[in-house]
């Protein structure tokens, strides 16, 4: 298991072949690669995901942000950005 980034998708940017969207991650917005999830799910405004390095390795809800984002702050990490 890699360490991941919630992220909220703002949407997914025109042009670069539908593989990069605009995430918001605690409030900063980010362009992040979603071409790793292609074909196994579609994302739209709202959906969340999971980043790692700039690249969205995998889809959750809500539930499964916070948690993440609960798992990262026990480890000591105040910020994610």
């Amino acid at each position: 298991m890699c360490l991941g980034i919630p992220g909220q998708v703002v949407r997914v940017l025109d042009g670069y072949g539908g593989q990069i969207a605009l995430v918001d991650v605690e409030g900063e917005h980010r362009k992040v690669n979603i071409g790793m999830l292609e074909g196994d799910c579609e994302l739209g405004s709202g959906d969340w995901i999971i980043i790692h390095m700039g690249f969205a390795v995998d889809k959750t809800d809500a539930d499964g942000a916070r948690e993440a984002l609960a798992g990262l702050r026990l480890m000591g990490r105040d910020e994610t950005a």
